[in-house]
């Protein structure tokens, strides 16, 4: 089917419902069925896998991945959406269409989501989860950051996000786009920008580019960083100033737990320059960075 005949037939299935895109759904639907095949195949599914998608739409790409996947946790936030979508693979027994937010707020996914996973995972022996989905871009940024920190973890995140987001995720330091956001994944996973897309591949096109993104998890880097929410957290509280001087935002991180020749002397035994700022360090130097602080504030509180 030709991108011209996608939008015909998804305009027509709308219509015919009483039904338009929703911008406060983020409802930009992906009429290129090469690119969701690219999704798909980006993904590498097996039968040990359980998908996570997010933006369930009319389900092209979910019956994709129940093709090759175990099973699809598909969620969709818009209950009238989620009936035709429902239509179009109510004989695929291995779709389970969840009508709801994924997240319960900005910062937490919605527990029911969580236990939906787990329970899906248990039927699978060595059961892995994926996210694979066109990701809404309102909740694009929450919803791969909040995977990354809960059980299940994740082995693989393929999605459609906004150009600028992609950019964010694989930025390295010293660039415009490094942030908190960036050392948060990378400390966590590979990342890499599959291919880049132009807004006439969606319906209603976006004002933006897009990007498919591949991240891929690995429990060895994971390990590195120790108790991942304290990461999270103080990386997040460094990079609030990211212009301030690395030592200045550390004496405020700190202030509870040490004096300015403390965070002096730890600066000096990590060998950071004195004037050195958050987004100048590697992720390396972040996770070692997050370790003494971590100790510090520790020690304190033995003490």
């Amino acid at each position: 089917m030709s991108q011209r005949q996608t939008l015909s037939y998804l305009a027509t299935r709308l219509e015919n419902a009483g039904l338009r895109p929703q911008t406060r759904f983020g409802q930009n639907f992906l009429i290129d069925l090469n690119l969701v095949g690219l999704i798909a195949k980006t993904a590498q599914l097996t039968q040990r896998d359980v998908v996570l998608e997010v933006g369930t739409g009319l389900g092209s790409l979910t019956k994709l991945l129940a093709a090759s996947a175990a099973h699809v946790v598909t969620i969709e936030i818009d209950s009238q959406v989620a009936q035709l979508a429902r239509e179009e693979f109510q004989d695929l027994p291995n779709i389970t269409l969840l009508e709801m937010d994924a997240l319960k707020s900005k910062s937490q996914f919605d527990p029911l989501v969580l236990q939906t996973l787990r329970d899906k995972l248990a039927l699978v022996p060595g059961g892995k989860l994926k996210l694979v989905a066109n990701l809404p871009y309102n909740v694009a940024t929450p919803i791969i950051s909040n995977l990354l920190s809960v059980d299940p973890w994740p082995t693989r995140i393929v999605a459609t996000i906004q150009k600028e987001l992609a950019q964010r995720i694989v930025a390295p330091p010293r660039s415009k786009d490094y942030s908190a956001l960036s050392i948060w994944i990378q400390a966590q996973a590979k990342a890499e920008i599959v291919r880049i897309m132009p807004p006439n591949v969606f319906w209603p096109r976006p004002k933006v580019d897009s990007a498919i993104i591949d991240i891929r998890p690995q429990k060895v880097l994971r390990d590195r960083i120790g108790d991942v929410d304290f990461f999270h957290d103080f990386v997040r509280t460094l990079f609030l100033h990211r212009r301030k001087f690395l030592r200045s935002a550390l004496v405020s991180s700190l202030k509870d737990h040490c004096d300015k020749p403390a965070v002096d002397a730890l600066i000096a035994d990590l060998k950071l320059p004195a004037d050195c700022r958050a987004e100048q360090l590697t992720v390396e130097e972040m996770i070692e960075l997050v370790a003494a602080a971590r100790g510090v504030i520790r020690g304190e509180a033995a003490s």
